[in-house]
C-alpha cells in the first residue's frame, strides 16, 4: 500500500473510533507532487536594536499551490512603536541583509513584487509584541533568504532592529 494511501487508511480509522464514542473529527489528506517547503528562523537584534532584548521569529511556506506565506512574531518591540518587515535576499551577516527580495529584480520596490509581512506598517501592542503576516500569490524563489525587522522611528538609513535566516 502506497504511504499516501496507508496516511488516509489510518486517518479514516481514527475518525471512525472517535465518531463511535460521540465525538466528530474531521480529517483531510491532500496529495500534491510537491509538498510545501517550510523554512524558518529565529530574529536576534541587528546593530540599531542594541541594547533591547528582541526576540522572535519568521516563517516561510512555499506553498505547493504556487503561493508563499510568510508569519513573523516579535517581542522586545517599543509598546506602541510602528515597524515594517520585509524577505531580504541576502543572509542577516551580509551587509545587513542589504536588499529586499523581488519577484522581478526590476521590478518596483512594493508589493506584490515584494514579500512584506504585514503588507505594511504594523505597530507593536502594549506589551511590545507584534505578530504579521502575509500571503504573496507566487512561490518566493532561492534569494528569499531572510526577514528584516524595520524600526519606522529611526532614520532609514539604520533602522534595521532584527534579522531572521530563513533556513
Amino acid at each position: 500500500m502506497e504511504h499516501h494511501q496507508r496516511i488516509r487508511a489510518r486517518a479514516l480509522a481514527g475518525a471512525c473510533v472517535v465518531g463511535m464514542m460521540g465525538a466528530v473529527v474531521v480529517t483531510q489528506t491532500v496529495a500534491s507532487a510537491e509538498p510545501a517547503a517550510v523554512t524558518r528562523g529565529a530574529l536576534t537584534p541587528f546593530a540599531a536594536g542594541t541594547g533591547t532584548a528582541i526576540s522572535g521569529h519568521a516563517q516561510m511556506v512555499r506553498t505547493a499551490s504556487g503561493s508563499t506565506i510568510v508569519t513573523l512574531h516579535v517581542e522586545g518591540l517599543a509598546a506602541g512603536g510602528r515597524y515594517a518587515s520585509h524577505v531580504h535576499a541576502a543572509p542577516c551577516a551580509v551587509g545587513a541583509a542589504d536588499g529586499h527580495y523581488k519577484l522581478d529584480p526590476a521590478g518596483p520596490a512594493t508589493p506584490p513584487n515584494e514579500i512584506w509581512p504585514g503588507a505594511g506598517p504594523f505597530v507593536a501592542n502594549g506589551g511590545g509584541i507584534a505578530n504579521a503576516q502575509t500571503v504573496a500569490g507566487f512561490t518566493a524563489g532561492p534569494t528569499a533568504v531572510s526577514v528584516v525587522v524595520h524600526d519606522l522611528s529611526l532614520p532609514s538609513t539604520a533602522n534595521k532592529v532584527a534579522c531572521a535566516d530563513l533556513g
